[in-house]
């Protein structure tokens, strides 16, 4: 159905007069004719009765008038569904739990006038091909894994650094430690069941595993984070790995510990990611926000991936 017919239809039937109407469209008054006409066809009725006073809608135009006017509406959504500046800006955070949630919670309470859509998509495949095609601005990864470069149309920024910490039950040998070095965890059972093989995460824990001789293991189902959380508690011979910023809660009676590991401090690296032809304003501020709130990288004392790109 053609959206200018139907728009003209609408202003005849506020105004009243083809006249009108053409003079408030801004067209001439045989160009109203002819795509009133032109929707009559395609409705197979008639719109309007033509009288001395003007033009009054039949009993076709009454009916067909509230649905015009609603796709009217409708189309005026689609486009700013799509147009940069006048859509919502979608970023994807992984999860809700996670340091890069959390960053995103600062940038809306410092900008909270620009309209956010938060998503969570798992792998860095997804998220990249969610970038490339514009069904989301932005995502917060660790970039690059080994063999799996980003595309050339692909741009990165190095956001956080955020430190990892031990967490423990009560009754783990390490409990009562007020910080412990990343030596003194070989020979520890570190338990991390989120960890899925080919992940970026994967990727981080095996050169860390490798790098200082730690026993991770991502046996066994992955029952979510309070299934772990009750595990660690109950478990002495247990620990796992956290990220200083991920926000977790768990029962009073647990008596979890959380630990800084440190010489070296091993941090997670977080990236934003987007296409570089991107032309949303918010992004731009996102991206500066992000520069002036976040800690600096490659910071003394800490160890990452050789791989991660240092941008």
């Amino acid at each position: 159905m053609d959206l200018e017919a139907v728009r003209t239809f609408v202003a005849v039937a506020e105004a009243g007069q083809f006249q009108k109407a053409a003079a408030d469209l801004s067209i001439t008054q045989q160009a109203v004719s002819k795509r009133i006409a032109s929707l009559e066809r395609t409705l197979g009725g008639r719109l309007f009765t033509r009288t001395a006073r003007g033009a009054e809608l039949t009993i076709d135009g009454q009916a067909f008038l509230p649905h015009a006017g609603e796709l009217l509406r409708v189309a005026e959504r689609a486009v700013a569904a799509v147009r940069p500046g006048r859509r919502p800006l979608r970023v994807d955070v992984i999860a809700s739990r996670v340091a890069a949630s959390g960053l995103m919670r600062g940038f809306h309470r410092a900008y909270p006038e620009i309209e956010l859509d938060v998503v969570m998509l798992f792998d860095i495949e997804t998220a990249v091909a969610a970038i490339r095609s514009g069904a989301i601005d932005a995502s917060f990864r660790a970039v690059a894994v080994p063999g799996r470069p980003l595309p050339e149309d692909i741009e990165s920024i190095r956001v956080l650094d955020e430190p990892l910490q031990l967490l423990t039950g009560p009754a783990h040998t390490l409990a009562g430690a007020r910080s412990v070095t990343i030596a003194a965890l070989a020979g520890h059972r570190i338990w991390m069941p989120g960890v899925v093989p080919g992940s970026e995460w994967a990727a981080y824990y095996d050169d860390l595993a490798t790098e200082f001789g730690l026993t991770i293991e991502a046996t066994g189902p992955n029952f979510g984070s309070d299934a772990l959380l009750d595990t660690i508690a109950d478990t002495p011979a247990l620990a796992t790995f956290m990220g200083e910023h991920t926000r977790l809660v768990w029962p009073a009676g647990h008596g979890l510990r959380r630990i800084p590991v440190t010489e070296p401090v091993p941090v997670y690296p977080h990236s934003l990611l987007w296409h570089r032809d991107n032309p949303h304003p918010a992004l731009a501020t996102l991206r500066a926000h992000l520069a002036a709130t976040t800690a600096g990288h490659h910071a003394a004392g800490t160890w990452e991936p050789s791989w991660v790109i240092p941008r």
